[in-house]
C-alpha cells in the first residue's frame, strides 16, 4: 500500500492555510464579540476553539496517518 499523493498534497496545503483561517476568524471574532449577547460570545469562542483543536488533531493525524499508511 503506497501513501496517497493527493491527500498528502490537500494536507500539506491545509497546513498553509489553516494559519490564515485562524487569523481572519480571530479577527472577525474581536470585531464582533462587544456586539452580541452574553451567550452567542461563549458559544462563538467555543465553537472557534474546538474548531482550531479539530483541525490540529485533524492535520497531525491526516499527516501520520497517510505517511505511516495506517
Amino acid at each position: 500500500v503506497v501513501a496517497s499523493l493527493p491527500l498528502q498534497m490537500m494536507l500539506y496545503f491545509n497546513v498553509y492555510y489553516f494559519p490564515v483561517w485562524c487569523l481572519a476568524e480571530g479577527m472577525m471574532l474581536q470585531l464582533k464579540y462587544h456586539l452580541l449577547p452574553q451567550h452567542y460570545q461563549f458559544l462563538l469562542v467555543a465553537a472557534f476553539l474546538i474548531l482550531s483543536l479539530a483541525e490540529g488533531c485533524r492535520l497531525y493525524l491526516g499527516y501520520v496517518g497517510n505517511l505511516q499508511e495506517k
